[in-house]
């Protein structure tokens, strides 16, 4: 199983990345990933580090496709991927509804149509075929000119069944957020294997972003869950995902969720072997990249605490 490190808060100054990049190569991860950001955009942070010497893989856990057409979402995936010189995991999502709605003027009627659609196009632009398509979302004739790049790994955020079978033979990599291993196991993979038998196409490995934090003095875990999880917690498709998985959350109450998800197990946290050992439960259950999400220390110690944390989590899963 993968190793990687998601920088857990959306950038204001991309400088602030750099320290949390040092210490995945340090670490030797898999791969760094972000979020999307509305402050710099995720694809110029990409850019800054580049410029400041970091070269490893790098991903985004999602991108919003509301917010760009295809030929600029290919563009600009391949583009990471030249300038740093590893491959890029290029991960898309619609957004929640409310988003949607103000991005668009409206909310996507078939998201999961809009998803393959957006996917399949970008697709065949990263594969330099010139495309014209005249579809539900995007009507357009274009080809880019092929040029030599590590490879593009196209990915889209996965939630439910439904979404993991539309989407399926569209992505390389399903990207799952604060999903329960034993969920992904036995309800998103067989999904997955469903929807790309029927494209023809591999399964789509799974990387699942997890919350982990150490305990310590002062430390209220399920506090901490609130602090960086409350927006999760209050979007109906995330609480409806926990409900499946037998976790009692509603969007309207983010405070309940929050404990919901410390008592489920789903809030990683202890001391370093014990929170070590919860996270490869990941690995028994068939998911091919944990992504650790330090973001519960962040907000409420720090980068210095966050990155400390991710250390000794990491020595302690390189120990197993």
């Amino acid at each position: 199983m993968d190793v990687s490190l998601l920088y857990p808060t959306q950038v204001e100054r991309p400088a602030q990345l750099l320290p949390f990049a040092q210490t995945a190569q340090r670490l030797g991860l898999s791969r760094l990933w972000t979020g999307q950001s509305l402050r710099v955009e995720t694809h110029q942070v990409f850019s800054y580090l580049a410029g400041a010497g970091v070269r490893m893989p790098l991903g985004s856990a999602v991108s919003l496709f509301p917010l760009r057409h295809p030929i600029d979402a290919a563009v600009q995936a391949r583009g990471v991927a030249a300038m740093t010189g590893h491959s890029y995991v290029a991960g898309f999502g619609p957004g929640g509804t409310g988003f949607q709605e103000g991005a668009r003027g409206e909310r996507f009627a078939k998201p999961v149509a809009a998803t393959r659609e957006f996917l399949d196009v970008t697709r065949r632009l990263l594969d330099n075929e010139p495309v014209v398509h005249e579809g539900e979302h995007y009507r357009f004739g274009f080809g880019l000119e092929p040029f030599d790049h590590p490879p593009v790994h196209l990915g889209a955020g996965v939630l439910r069944p439904g979404m993991a079978r539309g989407i399926a033979g569209s992505i390389d990599v399903a990207i799952t957020w604060m999903t329960p291993p034993e969920y992904v196991r036995d309800q998103i993979i067989p999904a997955l294997a469903e929807g790309a038998a029927k494209a023809g196409r591999p399964t789509p490995r799974v990387a699942t972003v997890v919350h982990a934090v150490l305990d310590g003095p002062g430390r209220n875990i399920t506090e901490m869950a609130l602090k960086v999880a409350a927006g999760h917690l209050s979007m109906a498709h995330y609480t409806d995902m926990l409900r499946r998985a037998g976790i009692d959350a509603h969007a309207d109450d983010p405070e309940s969720g929050a404990k919901a998800i410390v008592d489920a197990g789903l809030f990683v946290h202890g001391n370093p072997d014990a929170v070590a050992e919860q996270l490869d439960r990941h690995r028994e259950c068939g998911i091919s990249e944990i992504i650790i999400n330090p973001g519960g220390t962040l907000v409420t110690s720090g980068f210095a605490a966050a990155i400390r944390d991710v250390t000794r989590i990491v020595e302690a899963l390189q120990a197993l």
